[in-house]
């Protein structure tokens, strides 16, 4: 028969093993909590920028040098101007979090991938879109030694599709998004041909994994 000190070995042994499995499972399922906690943080903080809606509110877009443009329609601003060529494009936020827009890059292969965000074009003021709501984006190319001027003045005048890449996240900085905007050219005769078509293209992750 086994003594006494053995007994009492082995039954605290056994008690430290349930101990120690019941401490693994709870601190396991406290991190899947956490874990739970944090995405449901994060989803209520992402932003996801569509193109506007045909039927969303016309919107007036001002540039530093006095020069306006409106967009309605959901139709996109491509102008080619003595002063500038000035791009402005009426977004809307699809998600729940207020979208902070950090910066932009044309683009002529549509099938091409992202560039690193830091080569992106930042801007030269802070633009928002509301969580559910309509707000643009807005650009210009000035500088005729500009890399991107003459090939963007070629399409431009070639009336050929083009694309931009919008750089943005939510407004503590993080879960930073691109979404690829095509612009492409109403057909021959239109009312106000600086006005063109918008479509969302791609999104892509910076912060976290993407979906496909």
């Amino acid at each position: 028969m086994a003594d006494v000190s053995t007994v009492a070995s082995l039954a605290t042994a056994g008690g430290t093993l349930i101990l120690a499995v019941a401490t693994f499972s709870s601190t396991r399922s406290a991190n899947r909590a956490a874990r739970v906690s944090e995405q449901a943080l994060q989803a209520g903080l992402r932003p996801v920028l569509f193109n506007a809606r045909a039927e969303d509110p016309p919107q007036k877009v001002g540039f530093v040098d006095s020069h306006w443009v409106h967009l309605h329609d959901g139709l996109a601003a491509v102008q080619a101007e003595e002063e500038a060529i000035y791009l402005a494009i009426p977004l809307r936020n699809v998600a729940s979090g207020l979208a902070v827009l950090h910066g932009w890059h044309v683009g002529f292969d549509l099938r091409a991938d992202h560039v690193a965000a830091e080569d992106f074009r930042v801007l030269q003021r802070d633009l928002y879109v509301p969580a559910g709501d309509v707000n643009f984006w807005q650009g210009a190319v000035r500088d005729r030694e500009d890399l991107i001027y003459r090939p963007l003045l070629d399409a431009i005048g070639a009336r050929e599709r083009f694309c931009v890449d919008i750089l943005y996240g939510d407004h503590e900085g993080g879960q930073r998004t691109i979404t690829r905007f095509m612009l492409t050219p109403r057909g021959e005769g239109a009312e106000e041909p600086w006005l063109w078509l918008c479509a969302t293209g791609r999104h892509w992750n910076l912060d976290r994994d993407d979906p496909r």
